[in-house]
């Protein structure tokens, strides 16, 4: 059973601590990290079929990901369950319109870890970083296939932009979606 107290609202990162998936949350990435989360997103994306090849390499060069992004990871105790690339600035975000834009790239979660909240808990936590940084929208590019976080993207209120859908390699069709900070 979740407690609130008068004395501090209650918000997300208070309801999965207090809940029965452990002790998540969210922070920076440290160098140290690196090759968990290289291994995780190479991992996660070619067992899903969404990385081609040449993508690859760039999923795994979570260093070069860190100089143009905010690094986040999800950690359970001391362990890096989840992790995502936070845009808010500069041609990294590929699908931003504008300066009042941020995206947020290569979401992943290891498998032993989905259905406890880790992804909602990462793309919350990118959502309140970019409206502190004064972004007025949030968009972000996905494949076809994954259709779990699709239906994490819809349920947080984030609507599809069919007219922003884009291929960064031939044969890859990516789909675009947003959300009104």
């Amino acid at each position: 059973m979740l407690r609130a107290y008068a004395a501090a609202p209650l918000t997300l990162r208070h309801v999965v601590e207090a809940s029965a998936v452990g002790s998540l949350r969210v922070e920076p990435a440290t160098p140290e990290d690196f090759p968990r989360i290289a291994e995780l997103t190479g991992g996660v994306y070619r067992a899903e079929g969404s990385a081609p090849v040449e993508y690859q390499r760039e999923l795994r060069d979570v260093a070069g990901r860190a100089d143009r992004a905010e690094l986040l990871v999800a950690r359970d105790g001391g362990t890096v369950v989840g992790s995502v690339a936070l845009v808010l600035a500069g041609e990294f975000g590929e699908i931003t319109d504008s300066d009042e834009e941020a995206a947020f790239r290569m979401l992943v979660v290891d498998p032993a870890a989905r259905g406890r909240g880790v992804g909602e808990l990462l793309v919350r936590d990118c959502l309140d970083r970019a409206r502190a940084a004064g972004k007025r929208r949030m968009v972000l590019s996905t494949d076809p296939s994954m259709r779990s976080a699709h239906r994490l993207y819809e349920r947080l209120g984030f609507a599809r932009l069919p007219e922003r859908d884009w291929s960064p390699l031939p044969g890859v069709q990516l789909l675009a979606y947003g959300l009104a900070l």
